[in-house]
């Protein structure tokens, strides 16, 4: 029941932010004026760097997990995506994908791991940096609120406590599993909330991690690092790109006025309220931009533009390439049996 709760009250809060907060920003027609004057040179570039936009992730996992190739890497990272932007809860159900697919690529759960875990930590280092990048950008042009000041300040703890975590674990074999035990009495009291028993000792996990960790981020970091620069970057383009083709001048919204608004929905976007974030971000961005002196109507069209080309646009590629993949996963399967590779047994989720 909790779980229909849960999904009951996102499509409450999504209707919510759609029906009535943001026409009270701007009128909807306007809205659509403002679309429709978009030429087709600007919806063009706008495209192009969309697709650039969901490409760059692509580098990304291949960074993280080697051996793998783009053609893999497009069709888990465009099924996971879709999944992840249209089921409630879809982040986690987008990881079992993850696993799933590239299982039948015949990597191992340990090399599976490894990548999710890694790009997750340099992902949430690069959500974490870019809101003090931009603080520090709109306190040199004097225009730094008390309230961006607060969440930066509060961007620049987390950020410490989560990479002097991370060095830690890289210190020591002790250290790892110090900070493995620490972590494993977090993970048990949160499954005994849910009335599960621990499994897998958190100890022995972090101190394989770490030792596969510093084997990959010697070997690829510059590039991993790179790449998730780049793909962020990317993302915020697409946004700044929007706005400028609807009528949101550098005067109106200036590009470091635009970042500091991205930055802090990325963080808060973070959050699982809804899949992808669907409602949060336009409504978090729409406010950003507006308070920052954006024209409203302008602001809103760029948004959902913006939105349009990085939330709903990867869904039914990820659907063609989830597809794809199941097309070929009979023969995969097969000659993971022939290798001596264990496989899971399909059920209704896996393909048969």
């Amino acid at each position: 029941m909790s779980r229909w709760l849960r999904i009951a009250a996102s499509v409450a809060l999504i209707a919510g932010i759609f029906v009535f907060a943001l026409p009270k920003v701007a009128d909807f027609s306007e809205v659509w004026t403002q679309m429709r004057e978009m030429t087709w040179l600007e919806l063009v570039t706008l495209a192009a760097i969309s697709f650039w936009n969901i490409v760059t992730y692509w580098f990304v996992m291949m960074a993280a997990l080697p051996g793998s190739n783009v053609w893999q890497t497009m069709k888990v990272n465009q099924a996971s995506t879709a999944v992840a932007n249209t089921l409630p809860g879809g982040g986690a159900i987008a990881v079992g994908v993850t696993y799933a697919m590239y299982h039948e690529y015949g990597f191992d759960r340990a090399q599976i791991s490894l990548s999710v875990l890694v790009t997750g930590i340099w992902n949430n280092f690069v959500k974490l940096g870019m809101p003090v990048v931009a603080l520090g950008l709109l306190a040199l042009q004097g225009g730094a609120s008390r309230s961006l000041v607060v969440g930066a300040a509060a961007g620049v703890i987390v950020l410490i406590a989560a990479v002097g975590l991370f060095a830690t674990v890289l210190v020591s074999e002790a250290a790892a599993r110090r900070v493995g035990n620490g972590l494993g009495h977090v993970w048990a009291a949160a499954r005994r909330v849910f009335r599960k028993e621990s499994q897998a000792s958190v100890a022995d996990a972090t101190v394989r991690f770490r030792k596969d960790a510093i084997q990959l981020v010697g070997s690829r970091g510059i590039a991993l690092t790179g790449a998730t620069l780049v793909s962020h970057l990317s993302l915020y383009l697409v946004l700044l790109l929007a706005l400028r083709h609807v009528g949101v001048s550098e005067e109106a919204a200036s590009w470091i006025e635009v970042l500091a608004a991205f930055s802090f929905l990325r963080l808060v976007s973070a959050l699982p309220i809804t899949p992808g974030g669907l409602g949060v971000v336009e409504l978090g961005l729409t406010a950003g931009l507006v308070a920052a002196g954006a024209p409203r109507a302008e602001t809103v069209a760029a948004v959902l533009v913006y939105r349009a080309l990085t939330y709903l646009l990867p869904i039914p590629f990820g659907m063609a390439a989830y597809l794809k993949w199941r097309k070929g996963s009979a023969a995969r399967r097969e000659r993971l049996a022939a290798m001596g590779t264990p496989v899971a047994p399909a059920g209704p989720g896996t393909p048969r």
